[in-house]
């Protein structure tokens, strides 16, 4: 091996290890809840893809036998949560295994499981991590590789990771061959392979040689057989990359620490290894971004309206034998070292610009496909000037076409068949007051039943009680909350709990307490704030979020970073506007939008408890948010909407996870407050 080529494959290592093992992960035993976490035997490796999700291999979560259930599964997984080589454990459950007929049949004792041999895993909690960058080919290419797994060669359980060479692929590609330059030791299995020159994973290490160095790895590329949805949902495939590339394009615009990211060290190999077309392709950071705005989109309808656009943008038809493009990212993966040197960029752009102009079965968050094309617009300025006219004259002629399709099919449903939503029931809801004492962290309390609108301010009491510390709230409150539900819940719908506070408890957890079934409150009823007193709320903001369509608004955050909005901005935004808080970083200004909101006469606001690590992006919050808006259309909806939301979470649904800590701010009208002045504590 040439010395330059050894010293670029090393110095590729260097970059790129942290990174990788950062996102690798010991799979064991799940926690008992009585032993110390993550201390069981090791069952082999995995590495996480996208938030809340974890790949490895299926004989990994297999571990202990053929009459262990697979799919459902609940395994240990211990990751790196944060410097100073601190760990984490979580609970994690198998939701998929490829093949799937692995569920019925499996080897024999040492024999190789069936190819893929993958199993995609489902964390049981919000946690932070983070997410190694996947290959959007179809086939890796044969050169200087890396794999990462566990190995306990000092005695200890750590993370390590060897070098070698990708010698060649078996099974019509789905496997890859690793080369003997080191030993894969036992508990590696499910572990990444790293294209070194890339800097991006391409396989899953499966097996070893039982004489001599070296074994095999799993394609990333067989992912794309995951079972297919139900017609009209998202499939699992589609969903896990979705969130792998908006992952990698916050992690890219976040300013938030100075840790490299995967697109720094993307655009270090990059220097190293200059584009040998002259600028020709795309830099790693743009296409970071341009892989985070088609993941902001719906997902295409079918594999072969992806293959075509990649055909069209590419000048011939991709090769049939890779595996089907399910995502719009996968198409970038056809467009790779296009024919007669034509550049990568000029077909990444055309291809872009093709999926700006698509239709789509169902509609995109607001301006997302306005967004993917400024975004060509500006990115092609820095290349030559006929590319950049033949990219407008394409999008207009795009725009042409779609409208042209719309207007044939008029008096069709656009994006398929309209989900049906519902607004709150009009009957009593129940109402919680509290109230701080300002010299210590004790509340008093007061549980009524709200007759509702037929009989505005009218409330019959159910219990109160004095000085109840934080910690003590929801034991004290469970009796009485049970005995509200049950006065206003009726066989058709669950009834409203409407939380009336001042702003500076608006962090209260009140979704999360049990009060009965065992399961939180606000997977089960809606849960809305109020601001505690005299109702400000200006009927014309009111009336006008109900039709919707509401529009959220960032209210006390820029790109992540705390601000304080000033009163006339606040009063100056449309009346279907929706204030949204992340509560960035829970700084002083926070407080002030809150109040300012309220001031204001914003009758529905969104906000949420900050979280546990305040060095976390909020993107994900405004982006679930901002797309949560825009599919319930109108604001009577979204006491209901949230409620799902919540329900998603606590099932588990990474999906959901950005939305753990959400309160809704719902200060109706037509069900104003009793006028009784609060309760004290003795002085």
């Amino acid at each position: 091996m040439p010395d330059g080529r050894t010293g670029g494959s090393a110095r590729a290592f260097e970059l790129l290890e942290p990174l990788v093992r950062a996102a690798t992960v010991r799979v064991h035993a799940p926690p008992d809840g009585y032993g110390s976490h993550g201390t069981g035997p090791t069952w082999g490796s995995g590495f996480f893809i996208a938030p809340g999700w974890v790949l490895t291999c299926a004989h990994v979560v297999g571990e202990g036998g053929a009459a262990v259930r697979l799919v459902g599964r609940e395994i240990g997984i211990t990751f790196s949560a944060g410097a100073g080589g601190a760990t984490g454990t979580v609970a994690g459950r198998v939701e998929c295994v490829l093949p799937e007929r692995l569920e019925r049949q499996r080897p024999g004792r040492l024999a190789l499981w069936d190819l893929p041999d993958l199993a995609l895993v489902r964390v049981l909690a919000p946690v932070t991590h983070a997410c190694v960058w996947l290959t959007d080919r179809a086939g890796p290419r044969l050169a200087e590789a890396a794999y990462f797994g566990c190995t306990e060669d000092l005695g200890i359980a750590e993370i390590t990771g060897r070098t070698t060479r990708l010698r060649g692929t078996a099974a019509n590609g789905a496997a890859i061959r690793l080369g003997d330059d080191d030993e894969i030791e036992p508990g590696m299995s499910g572990g990444p392979v790293v294209d070194l020159a890339r800097g991006e994973v391409v396989g899953v290490v499966k097996a070893r040689r039982h004489t001599g160095g070296g074994g095999l790895a799993v394609s990333v590329a067989q992912l794309r057989t995951l079972p297919m949805a139900a017609t009209g949902q998202t499939g699992l495939y589609r969903r896990v990359m979705q969130a792998h590339d908006l992952y990698h394009h916050d992690q890219h615009l976040s300013d938030l620490d100075s840790r490299r990211t995967w697109t720094d060290v993307h655009e270090e190999l990059a220097a190293a290894d200059p584009d040998p077309y002259g600028g020709r392709r795309l830099t790693p950071g743009e296409l970071t971004t341009l892989c985070g705005l088609l993941a902001e989109l719906p997902p295409p309808g079918s594999s072969e309206a992806v293959r075509a656009l990649a055909e069209a943008a590419r000048g011939e038809e991709p090769d049939p034998a890779l595996p089907a493009p399910l995502s719009w990212r996968d198409g970038l993966g056809l467009l790779h070292d296009p024919p007669g040197g034509s550049g990568e960029a000029a077909a990444m752009l055309r291809y872009a610009t093709d999926v700006s102009v698509a239709d789509h079965r169902e509609p995109p968050s607001p301006g997302a496909d306005e967004e993917l094309w400024d975004w060509v617009r500006v990115t092609a300025a820095r290349l030559w000037r006929p590319l950049r006219r033949e990219l407008a004259e394409r999008h207009d002629r795009g725009l042409a076409e779609r409208a042209r399709r719309r207007r044939a099919s008029a008096g069709r449903a656009p994006y398929g068949r309209a989900r049906a939503a519902e607004g709150l029931p009009p009957g009593p809801s129940v109402l919680l007051e509290a109230w701080a004492h300002g010299w210590e962290d004790v509340y008093d309390w007061r549980v009524s039943v709200l007759a509702g609108p037929t009989r505005p301010a009218q409330a019959t009491p159910v219990d109160s009680g004095v000085r109840a510390t934080l910690a003590r709230l929801p034991e004290a409150l469970r009796a009485p909350l049970a005995e509200g539900f049950r006065r206003c819940d009726t066989h058709e719908a669950a009834a409203l709990l409407e939380v009336a506070v001042e702003p500076e408890l608006f962090g209260l957890a009140v979704d999360e307490w049990v009060v009965a079934g065992g399961v939180p409150v606000g997977t089960q009823r809606p849960v809305v704030f109020r601001y505690a007193g005299v109702s400000q709320t200006a009927g014309g903001r009111w009336a006008r979020v109900q039709a919707g369509p509401p529009a959220g608004q960032r209210a006390d955050c820029s790109r992540g970073r705390p601000r304080s909005p000033s009163p006339p901005w606040l009063a100056g935004l449309a009346e279907h506007t929706v204030p949204v808080l992340c509560r960035a970083a829970e700084r002083e200004p926070t407080l002030g939008a809150l109040h300012g909101v309220r001031e204001a006469g914003y009758g529905v606001a969104v906000c949420r408890r900050p979280p546990g690590d305040p060095g976390v992006s909020c993107a994900p919050f405004h982006r679930g948010l901002r797309e949560e808006l825009a599919e319930a259309g109108r604001g009577e909806v979204l006491p209901l909407r949230l409620r799902a939301l919540r329900a998603r979470a606590h099932g588990a649904d990474p999906d959901a996870y950005w939305a753990v800590g959400v309160g809704l701010v719902w200060d109706d009208p037509g069900r104003p407050l009793p006028e009784d002045e609060p309760l004290r504590g003795d002085l």
